[in-house]
């Protein structure tokens, strides 16, 4: 109880924030029964330094991936694609020749996902990528729920396994939860991805 509070306060305390009031939606309510899986590439894993180059996104609703309603955006970045980074997403700088200022990039994301839950792999990750540009733009951070496909895999594993050696790394929560790999490692492909495994791993409670 003194957990929720304290939650209670810091949703207060960031949606004071809020710089443009045209994003209040983020703080509503969600009614729409829907999920959004999201998946970010960026230019390295450290949020201080690197930056955004695609975002990729999908709804569920109703046990159900909702494919006619994908989202991805290509950013523009400030700084230098390493080629490791290159060999693990095939963005290239070509490829963002046409690419959308980080500005409008965020905002289309915002008004995709709405105050929706947001479901993903390693979402820590990808949440500290996102609060790193509308922080500045709009005073406040995502206020979504987030859901962990990670955490769900553990608690549904633990019992099995009980000495707590369990492998979280997505290849292999995909093959064990019997989610075919679709090959091209990209944002949106991966956010699909993890909303099967959600999907999977939910519809078995």
């Amino acid at each position: 109880m003194f957990f929720s509070f304290i939650q209670g306060l810091k949703a207060k305390s960031n949606r004071r924030g809020l710089k443009e009031k045209e994003f209040e939606f983020l703080f509503e309510e969600d009614t729409s029964g829907e999920y959004v899986v999201f998946d970010t590439e960026t230019t390295g894993l450290n949020p201080k330094k690197d930056e955004i180059l695609s975002i990729g996104a999908v709804k569920i609703k109703d046990n159900k991936i909702i494919t006619s309603q994908t989202f991805e955006v290509f950013i523009k970045n400030s700084c230098e694609i390493s080629s490791k980074s290159i060999e693990i997403h095939k963005i290239r700088p070509i490829d963002l020749e046409n690419a959308k200022t980080t500005d409008v990039a965020i905002r289309e994301f915002l008004n995709f996902i709405g105050s929706r839950p947001l479901v993903g792999y390693y979402l820590e990750f990808d949440v500290s990528m996102v609060n790193k540009y509308i922080k500045p733009m709009l005073g406040v951070t995502l206020p979504n729920k987030m859901i962990e496909v990670s955490e769900i895999y553990f608690d549904k594993t633990i019992s099995l396994i009980p000495q707590g050696n369990i492998d979280l790394r997505f290849d292999t929560i995909l093959k064990k939860c019997g989610v075919p790999d679709m090959g091209a490692h990209n944002a949106v492909n991966d956010a699909i991805m993890t909303a099967m495994i959600y999907l999977k791993l939910t519809k078995e409670k």
